[in-house]
Parts: C-alpha cells; structure tokens; sequence
C-alpha cells in the first residue's frame, strides 16, 4: 500500500485535538488562552483541521515531516489558537467557554456586482 492509499491515523478532528494536539501541546493556562469547547469557535475549528489534516500528510514523511509540520503549520496556527487577543480570548479553561467575542463587523460594498469575479475566455 503507498503512502497516498494509507488510511488517516485519526478519524476526525476531534479525535486529533483529542488524542494527540493537546497532548502534546501542554501549555501554562495562566499565560495562554485555550476554550475547552473549541468546537464553539468557527476559527478554532478551520485552523485545528487544517492541523490535523496537514499532520495526517506530514506523518508519513519518516524523515522531517513532523519537524515540517510543526514549523510551517503547527507552532503558526497554535500561536494564534493561544494568544490571548485570539478566538479563544474570552474563554477559560476555569470558567469554561464564552461567546464575548463577536465575528468581524462588516458592511456590503455599495454596489453589489462590485468585485464579481470577470468572465475568462480560452483562446484555443
């Protein structure tokens, strides 16, 4: 079986932060902010499967794979994950989650075909 055929090691995202991010991620919580239901945080939850997703590829590399994945992938999007201005910046690992944080404010574009995409033609 090649390494493209072989099956993930986890069988979801959750099993991932479960059984292996936090595990190996061991934080001071006094320093670091981090939301027992990270599943609650839309960002959260995009940026941990991107991790386990990219960890699942990496894996498979037996010489710098990990080493890879932690430097372009892991420590990136854990820096985030845990700093206390990030997604989980109004939540506690005492005090549990918090909505407090709201999604960036935004207003439409004055025109609604604005930044529509152009249609492209192939010259063949």
């Amino acid at each position: 079986m090649s390494d493209e055929q072989r099956p993930a090691l986890f069988g979801s995202v959750v099993e991932f932060v479960e059984s292996y991010l936090t595990l190996i991620y061991q934080r001071d919580i006094d320093i670091h902010a981090w939301c027992p239901e990270w599943w609650q945080h839309a960002e959260a939850v995009v940026r941990l499967d991107a991790l386990w997703r990219t960890w699942e590829y990496y894996r498979l590399d037996g010489n710098t794979g990990l080493s890879v994945w932690f430097l372009d992938h892991a420590d990136a999007h854990m820096g985030v994950l845990l700093s206390l201005d990030g997604p989980f910046s109004g939540c506690s690992v005492r005090k549990g989650h918090s909505a407090k944080v709201p999604p960036l404010p935004l207003e439409a574009p004055p025109l609604p075909n604005m930044f529509r995409s152009p249609t492209l033609t192939r010259d063949d």
